[in-house]
């Protein structure tokens, strides 16, 4: 196979990388999925240069073979998700750390020229000290925030003791079109944006205060891309942060929404969710230097065209 595959492909982040390379220059994408939480529709506007796969990354014969000669494997499969980790934990396990294993064998064993792994900020936790740089302790506080930085160390381990190429990029908060506001793992921003459409009051978790780095869908897979080509004395076996930089409240948010709709409706307030990072923001300093990391979007950009795919995928 002599084109990239992505995992978890018909997802909300990975059908944007599968644009990206396409749009970037690649003839065909492999996906690979199970489509528990992907969807076809994702990749409709690109089926024709789309080889999708229906396998599941928890069984190694499966997707051994799909995987085998690829110049690239940007491995994003995962049940993504702090509370469902929590109610749920041995399904996230087992995606997360037992098919991010067999993913880094079937491309170790496969010849595969780089892997390109979708970590996660909730490997941090909560410390005081921001932005959050790639050289602090870890701190997990939850079942999917601890799975995805074993997988981080799955990466080097692989790199030092098999000379497998992998780069590792620790997202922030992703957002953009085609994130499923439907579920109750849903991103924030996803269901600010259908409650702000319907005219109705979201539910915020705790006081609102908390912080979030949102990073534009676009940006997170033009970074990916990126991670692929650096030049591997540089990148292999490494960690970066996938964030802006920036940092915004959700009620700072859920204000800029409603005055780019030119309404004015009250949040609700809960309960703290459990295994919530208060503040969560990214020093890009090593991404830009290493990787020619270079956000296009602002976040009120990123907003705007969000709410206006939403608007239409609401029609």
């Amino acid at each position: 196979m002599n084109y990239p595959v992505v995992t978890g492909g018909a997802g909300f982040i990975g059908s944007a990388l599968v644009r990206a390379l396409l749009a970037q220059g690649a003839e065909r994408v492999s996906v690979v999925d199970n489509f528990l939480s992907g969807k076809a529709e994702n990749l409709a506007e690109v089926a024709d240069r789309v080889e999708i796969h229906r396998a599941d990354i928890r069984e190694y014969n499966a997707i051994a073979p799909l995987l085998k000669g690829a110049p690239v494997v940007f491995h994003l499969a995962a049940i993504p998700s702090v509370p469902r980790s929590i109610t749920e934990p041995v399904p996230s396990h087992e995606s997360n750390i037992d098919g991010t294993f067999n993913v880094m064998r079937a491309a170790q064993e496969g010849g595969v020229g780089r892997v390109v792994y979708a970590a996660s900020s909730s490997a941090y936790g909560d410390t005081e000290v921001l932005p959050k740089v790639e050289t602090m302790a870890p701190n997990p506080k939850s079942p999917y925030a601890l799975q995805k930085l074993v997988g981080e160390y799955y990466g080097s381990v692989f790199h030092s003791c098999y000379g497998l190429e992998t780069v590792a990029l620790r997202y922030f908060n992703v957002y953009g079109p085609r994130q499923d506001p439907s579920s109750p793992y849903s991103g924030v921003l996803s269901i600010f944006m259908t409650k702000l459409l319907e005219r109705s009051a979201p539910i915020i978790f705790g006081d609102g205060e908390q912080s979030r780095d949102f990073t534009y869908v676009e940006d997170v897979a033009g970074l990916c891309i990126k991670a692929w080509k650096a030049p591997a004395a540089t990148v292999s076996g490494k960690v970066y942060n996938a964030g802006n930089g920036g940092r915004f409240t959700l009620n700072e948010i859920w204000r800029t929404l409603c005055k780019i709709e030119g309404v004015q409706i009250e949040p609700q307030y809960g309960p703290d969710r459990a295994g919530d990072v208060k503040h969560s923001q990214a020093d890009t300093t090593a991404a830009v230097r290493d990787l020619g990391h270079a956000p296009r979007f602002s976040f009120e950009d990123g907003l705007r065209r969000t709410l206006e795919w939403y608007r239409a995928s609401l029609r």
